[in-house]
């Protein structure tokens, strides 16, 4: 039955199923992963494959490193929140297009002027593209190679910049580090597969294709379309967060896509027009997910599904979610690895024998797939770091 009223408990009730969390549901390939959440978090190596792993039927690290590096149908894009994602090579230009872009000039804008006014060498826009042509053709002849690598047919890239001119924690930063970075936000080169294990953060780089441009309009209502069938129903507030796009533009793309408004428990939503029909809860369900785990930060709203006393022990101060444990739409604590390997967790709420015993269980599922490799978080939690002790 179709309401323009929908209760917290419904929107619980269709994460287990649209987030690929219940059992049943889980998904075979990454790319499933992918689009189902519109958006893998990236910022961290391991979130990815954390992340797809506790969705797909058979986790499996070589599954994540068919999508990321041998297939490439996940692309990293610098894009929502001018944080780092993955997402699908289908979805990908309509994320460049909508948020990428725009992120990129200002990335190179502030690059430019931090050049200028950082560096001894005398670096202008001229210098700077002279560089950058210079870095593309040595990465062509060489197919993929790391920042050290460039800067030896490159030596510009050696070149330091001071950061914090002034400062008590005044340092220096090389040219290299920040103009791959830059060259990656304009869409130029992706990064290539780590040197080291999945969970190393050196990567090389490799050229790719640029992404088909898509009018901005159009790939703004998408995004905002494609996010509401995983997300919704949600807030005007949630997307504009999610996306980090001003509030004209969040609310001209929820005009283009069509939206219905609705109540919500906690104030007004929005959903899409065909999604007003309430869905059966999936069967019982827990989940283990890593931090910055694109479930667990997909609203700015989100006492539907986190206790406000739970957040102390499980963001760290920049807001940043740490490793979660759910049960049936709802977070109940937390879990950790500790330096032997042993997958760890600690309730924060009364979960009861059955679903402590499931948790148990998929415990016991995430460390066999992760086959003794010790994950630590990039940010890290209160809770994590008591687990870990």
């Amino acid at each position: 039955m179709k309401s323009l009223r929908i209760s917290d408990e419904q929107r619980r009730a269709r994460l287990g199923r649209r987030h690929l969390l219940a059992p049943a549901h889980r998904a075979t390939t990454v790319e499933d992963v992918a689009d189902a959440l519109v958006a893998l978090h990236a910022t961290d190596a391991a979130t990815v494959y954390l992340s797809a792993c506790a969705r797909l039927a058979e986790p499996s690290t070589a599954e994540v490193e068919r999508g990321l590096y041998e297939d490439v149908t996940l692309i990293k894009l610098l894009s929502m929140r001018r944080t780092l994602f993955a997402v699908s090579r289908e979805f990908a230009p309509y994320v460049g297009s909508s948020t990428a872009r725009a992120i990129a000039v200002k990335e190179r804008a502030a690059f430019v002027k931090f050049l200028q006014d950082g560096t001894d060498g005398g670096w202008d826009e001229e210098r700077l593209a002279r560089t950058e042509a210079e870095v593309l053709e040595a990465l062509a002849a060489r197919g993929e190679a790391t920042t050290a690598e460039l800067a030896k047919d490159v030596p510009a890239l050696k070149e330091t910049i001071v950061v914090s001119p002034g400062k008590p924690y005044e340092g220096r930063q090389s040219v290299g580090s920040r103009l791959l970075r830059l060259l990656a936000s304009d869409g130029h080169v992706r990064r290539a597969r780590p040197r080291g294990s999945w969970t190393s953060s050196l990567y090389p780089y490799a050229r790719v294709p640029q992404l088909p441009e898509i009018d901005v309009r159009e790939a703004k209502a998408e995004v905002a379309r494609r996010w509401l069938a995983a997300y919704g129903p949600a807030t005007e507030a949630d997307l504009k967060w999610w996306t980090g796009w001003t509030l004209g533009d969040t609310r001209r793309a929820l005009a283009d896509a069509g939206v219905t408004g609705v109540e919500l428990a906690h104030g007004a939503g929005v959903v899409l027009p065909d999604d007003l029909d309430d869905e059966p809860a999936a069967e019982p369900w827990v989940a283990l997910l890593p931090g910055l785990d694109p479930t667990s930060m997909g609203w700015r709203g989100r006492d539907w599904y986190l206790s406000p006393d739970h957040v102390p022990a499980l963001f760290d101060r920049a807001g940043n979610v740490g490793p979660t444990v759910w049960s049936d739409g709802r977070v109940v604590g937390g879990w950790a690895q500790r330096a032997g390997g042993e997958v760890v967790w600690r309730p924060l709420a009364d979960v009861g024998r059955e679903t402590a015993s499931a948790i148990d269980a998929e415990a016991a599922r995430l460390a066999a797939w992760l086959g003794g490799v010790r994950v630590t978080p990039r940010f890290r939690t209160p809770l994590e770091r008591e687990l870990c002790a």
